[in-house]
């Protein structure tokens, strides 16, 4: 018997610093910064990047907070763990579970985003077939090793860095040269200020402006997800969160910032995307073309991502089962990956995005925005978990200004969660998301773990 049980699998250790690196990035890049950047900007004018330097930092607190908590024992195979020892098996099993469904549920969006956006150049292509061809292509990559994970991860966040990054570039360039859009707008940083001022929507659009600015963070918490097969965790995790506010700085308030000096704020169409804009003004032939692919890698990396976390989340959760068929879902393949728990994750994912045919539209915004929603929830637990750490071990030194920045995190998710009250749609979602999560507690008093 012991026999037998050293020859089972375990996770491997195969995620490199660059892997780690670029997963991090592709929890805070995705779709909404090329598609909905104009939307975003027209909520709050230029002072939507204070929105997004102000969110970066708590971002960052959270993510030191989450680093503190998995290196605190290598042992944690994601950030769920602690919290089960420091907040309770239901605490544990009600997140983990929630979190599984909002990630099931943007993969969900993402794959039929992806139908969407390939009929720029297949329009008569169905727009359910390039969505689940996607996840087949994907599960399969997954099932291989977690460094065919980590590698595909790291050039599709590769592709929409070198964009960002050329959008920056080329707009410093206009800047200097004092370049005129073919509508006969400048180039110049006074655009910042000579439409309304930085604050031209107020102080209402600035504040109104965190209901979408903290849901583009959304996933960046999944570095906690890669903690059991990372080569060197207490070299590599502190490392990719510590780059945390360079990557807001640069790929957030650069990339805006440079849109908004070369386009004047107020004459961005809400609707378009901004980066389309600026390729088009500058010549660069297709560029609808070259966004849509971009954006359909994005969306691709967030199926990656949500079949990785998926995965792992539902093998966790089911190994504490005490039902025999329950708890071999948790399996690990011969390859170290839990395969079974990744295929019934893909499964679902498959059939769910589907329903999106046979229910009205509306009702399928609604799950994706009770999904985005319910990530408040889940960081405020790892913001409660690592306060309830520092109780038991105050010398830990990995949180900054611990317990105050625990603290102020927490203030800020419940004033993003006021905010979040004060527009019918999203208090929509606030409120289903607390109903489902309501449900999930019950649910938990029947859980008898192993």
């Amino acid at each position: 018997m012991n026999q037998s049980k050293q020859q089972e699998p375990t996770m491997e250790r195969n995620l490199k610093s660059r892997h780690v690196q670029m997963i991090a990035l592709g929890g805070t890049i995705g779709t909404g910064l090329f598609l909905g950047a104009g939307r975003t900007i027209h909520v709050a004018g230029p002072s939507i990047v204070l929105s997004y330097l102000i969110t970066g930092i708590i971002c960052f607190l959270l993510m030191r907070a989450m680093g503190e908590l998995l290196l605190s024992n290598l042992h944690y195979r994601t950030f769920i763990e602690p919290m089960r020892d420091y907040l309770g098996e239901r605490t544990a099993f009600v997140a983990g579970w929630i979190y599984w469904a909002c990630w099931v549920a943007i993969a969900m969006a993402e794959i039929t985003a992806i139908g969407m956006y390939i009929q720029l150049w297949l329009p008569h292509c169905p727009q359910w077939f390039p969505g689940l061809l996607t996840v087949l292509i994907l599960v399969c990559i997954n099932l291989i090793t977690v460094k065919a994970f980590g590698e595909v991860e790291f050039w599709f966040a590769m592709i929409k860095i070198v964009a960002i990054i050329f959008l920056v570039a080329v707009g410093i360039v206009l800047m200097l040269v004092r370049f005129h859009t073919p509508n006969g707008y400048e180039a110049t940083p006074a655009n910042l200020i000579n439409y309304g001022g930085f604050f031209s929507r107020g102080f209402k659009g600035f504040i109104l402006s965190f209901q979408m600015v903290v849901f583009a963070f959304a996933g960046i918490e999944m570095i906690g997800m890669t903690a059991a097969e990372t080569e060197n965790p207490k070299k590599i995790i502190p490392k990719a969160i510590n780059a945390i506010p360079t990557r807001v700085l640069l790929f957030y308030i650069c990339s805006l910032l440079v849109i908004m000096c070369i386009y004047p704020w107020s004459k961005l169409p809400a609707n378009a995307s901004p980066f389309v804009m600026v390729f088009r003004a500058i010549g660069i032939p297709g560029a609808a073309s070259v966004i849509n692919f971009v954006v359909i890698t994005a969306a691709a990396s967030a199926c990656n991502s949500a079949l990785y976390t998926t995965g792992r989340m539902l093998a966790e959760l089911t190994s504490q089962s005490r039902r025999p068929a329950i708890q071999k879902i948790s399996a690990l393949s011969k390859r170290a990956v839990p395969g079974r728990a990744i295929v019934l994750s893909a499964v679902i994912i498959a059939l769910s995005s589907l329903l999106n045919y046979f229910i009205p539209s509306s009702v399928f915004t609604l799950v994706s925005s009770v999904a985005t929603t319910s990530f408040l929830f889940i960081w405020g637990l790892i913001i409660l978990t690592d306060i309830k750490f520092r109780q038991q071990h105050p010398e830990a030194k990995g949180m900054p200004f611990a317990p105050y920045s625990n603290w102020l995190v927490l203030i800020f998710f419940v004033l993003v969660a006021i905010v979040l009250c004060l527009d019918k749609d999203t208090f929509v979602a606030l409120l289903t998301s607390v109903v489902v999560i309501a449900i999930v507690s019950l649910t938990s008093l029947a859980h008898q773990p192993s």
